[in-house]
């Protein structure tokens, strides 16, 4: 379509416009004169203002500060009011209206014409054709990443030569995996494609909660003279009926994601590095002394490292993930408790 159509239609826009703010009296013998008046007025100045090469660029006509057209070599823009309640883009092969929360595309390709509504943003969330340079082509879907959401899984953690059994001399670390609960509150993601929808990277933050469930008759304590971490036994006569340490990290993972096409949907795989810096630790012993149950909560740092890195990988499709955690940092400070790595594995159930 030309600019001239486009002008027309500014002008028919116009009419009412005016009318409506006129007295009724006078409606019939001045206001044809009058808008026609300025209109052509306030066209001519435009076109004597500018120079002949930027008015081949773009140029802007506005009429009673109620329509806007702007025509430039790649299209033509008309609006409506201040808030732009009405905006018509021609770009030639084809026609977008927006008008309030909804957008009508009208669109002249190779089979044809064809007309799509949808409300505003669902144009971003399925391919449709667009013009760009003139030629016609697919717009890329915007890369998704998979971070956010909430995971569940188990903990543990491995000595120096990758082994589950510890030494008998830190067998008080000894846990019992059924209860060494791991869950992850993964709450922010940022996905930065590259150049397609299906790789991309991946960052984003999250809260990772770890608990670590004994499995012996024992806790653990921080060693008033030596600093370092030792067991913590009770009386004889008391009976741990439950015995954990308890850590929360923020994390900041930083990952290579890659998407394979599955049918409709998509197999997504990523690895990389994880990051953490420690928030909370506390230690909870849960007991019975001759059938009197108590539980004491202690607060505290244990040694504990407060920033520590490692690899993390997930892999899953549609709803349901599958991600693994290793820390490459040890649990403890050097030389203050035993040398552990940890790791966590499980699912991501409820992803944002």
């Amino acid at each position: 379509m030309k600019s001239i159509p486009a002008m027309l239609l500014a002008l028919l826009i116009a009419i009412p416009l005016k009318a409506q703010d006129e007295p009724v009296a006078e409606e019939k013998d001045t206001t044809p004169e009058v808008l026609e008046t300025i209109e052509i007025e306030e066209a001519e100045k435009v076109i004597e203002a500018e120079d002949p090469e930027e008015t081949a660029v773009s140029d802007t006509v506005r009429v009673l500060g109620k329509v806007e057209l702007v025509d430039a070599p790649d299209k033509t823009r008309v609006s409506l009011g201040e808030d732009e309640i009405l905006i018509i883009e021609d770009n030639g092969d084809s026609v977008r209206i927006k008008l309030g929360g909804r957008n009508i595309s009208i669109i002249e390709g190779k089979n044809g014409t064809e007309i799509k509504v949808f409300k505003r943003g669902e144009e971003d969330k399925n391919d449709h054709e667009s013009c760009k340079n003139g030629r016609w082509e697919k717009r890329r879907k915007r890369f998704k990443p998979h971070w956010a959401g909430i995971d569940v899984g188990i903990n543990n953690y491995l000595t120096p030569g990758g082994r589950f059994a510890l030494p008998s001399h830190q067998d008080f670390m000894t846990l019992n995996s059924g209860r060494s609960w791991n869950w992850n509150l993964n709450f922010l993601e940022y996905g930065f494609g590259l150049g397609t929808s299906y790789a991309g990277l991946v960052s984003g933050l999250g809260l990772e909660f770890t608990n670590y469930s004994f499995e012996n008759q024992n806790g653990i304590m921080k060693d008033p003279l030596s600093k370092n971490i030792v067991p913590l036994y009770l009386s004889s006569d008391a009976n741990i009926i439950k015995s954990k340490l308890k850590m929360t990290y923020l994390t900041v993972p930083l990952m290579l994601e890659f998407q394979i096409p599955a049918g409709k949907k998509r197999i997504h795989i990523s690895g990389g590095v994880i990051a953490g810096v420690k928030l909370l630790s506390s230690t909870k012993l849960k007991y019975s002394i001759n059938g009197d149950k108590n539980k004491d909560k202690i607060r505290g740092d244990y040694n504990l490292n407060p920033i520590r890195w490692g690899f993390t990988a997930r892999v899953g499709y549609r709803m349901l993930s599958l991600y693994a955690n290793y820390y490459m940092t040890p649990l403890f400070k050097t030389n203050t408790g035993p040398e552990l790595y940890p790791f966590s594995v499980g699912l991501a159930l409820i992803p944002f």
